[in-house]
């Protein structure tokens, strides 16, 4: 029987995990990524938070499914991809992030010590959640296991349209697949629409900020919600280093305003923040930028027109290792 053959576009942290899985599986597969390097946009940075903490518990449950999927990328790269060093839920929600962490079983614990948070914050919450099987992903060590798996795959060429047949269109001419999956970020949309998939073609400016912080620290990630004023989520990008995200007005983001008007302002709302509210100093070190989708949250959506297969959704990395597997066996059942 012929081997499988399978078109990935997009080479971020989800096309090159459902390459790495359909590789696995023995199917022949192409990676198509527009950009010089693979997790060059939206999977850019060096680290992610990791949680299993999520509103709903379904979430939790993929969160834990991809943990093991982690530890099981680790145990074969020689190296840790995930960095445990839990990671703490504040703000009005906190009882909704609790209720869906008791129902789908994960460890959780309600009003931890302030003290005890370790927190590089002037004045610790005091309602907070703390899940201990969170941290952060090593991104690095993610980019270097999954792009040692699929290199022989990847192909450093932007696709200019897909067919529902399978058919793929590039400058180098059609090639015809027995599968398409579209995971190609904000390229995502455009593509899936000349196949009757609608996908959200909204996106809007996000930046996230590094500043220097004690390095002797283990600091726990922290996703903070409060009822009034910047939301944030936080994490140490590695030693000395705390990245903070703000969620800004959606008018300050929104597409329409341009990158360097949208960054500037998140620079100042997130630099204000941290003068005021943390313990780090308070000079910015890195900018990662990215687009992402607005609104969106957590979680992801797949569909399917005929032979082409779509994926769309926000932070999605700390679900890889699971969304791969998913991706690679709806690309099998087309």
């Amino acid at each position: 029987m012929a081997r499988m053959r399978v078109a990935v576009v997009g080479a971020g942290v989800v096309g090159l995990s459902a390459t790495a899985a359909l590789l696995e599986r023995g199917a022949q597969v192409v990676c198509y990524e527009r950009a010089d390097e693979p997790m060059a946009e939206r999977s850019v940075g060096s680290s992610r938070i990791f949680r299993f903490a999520h509103r709903e518990p379904e979430l939790v449950a993929r969160a834990a499914d991809a943990r093991v999927g982690f530890d099981r990328w680790a145990e074969r790269a020689g190296r840790p991809m995930i960095v445990p060093s839990g990671c703490v839920i504040s703000g009005a929600d906190v009882p909704a992030w609790a209720a869906a962490m008791e129902a789908a079983g994960a460890l959780f614990e309600m009003q931890p010590d302030p003290d005890g948070l370790r927190l590089p914050a002037r004045l610790a919450p005091t309602e907070a959640l703390l899940d201990p099987s969170g941290g952060v992903v090593d991104v690095d060590a993610v980019r270097e296991y999954l792009t040692g798996l699929t290199e022989r795959a990847l192909r450093h060429e932007p696709v200019d349209a897909v067919d529902a047949d399978g058919h793929v269109w590039t400058r180098s001419g059609p090639a015809r697949f027995d599968a398409v999956l579209l995971a190609a970020g904000a390229g995502t949309p455009a593509l899936a629409a000349r196949v009757g998939i609608a996908v959200p073609d909204e996106i809007e400016h996000h930046a996230r900020f590094t500043f220097p912080v004690d390095p002797a620290v283990p600091w726990r990630s922290w996703i903070d919600l409060p009822a009034t004023g910047l939301g944030t989520y936080q994490h140490a990008s590695g030693p000395g280093r705390w990245a903070v995200g703000g969620h800004l007005d959606p008018a300050v983001t929104r597409w329409e305003v341009g990158r360097d008007a949208a960054t500037a302002a998140s620079r100042e709302a997130v630099l204000e923040y941290a003068r005021e509210h943390l313990t780090v100093e308070p000079r910015i070190i890195e900018t990662v930028y990215c687009t992402p989708i607005p609104g969106l949250g957590d979680g992801f959506r797949v569909q399917r027109a005929d032979r082409v297969v779509a994926v769309h959704g926000e932070n999605l990395f700390k679900f890889a290792p699971v969304l791969g597997a998913t991706l690679a066996a709806a690309c099998e059942a087309v």
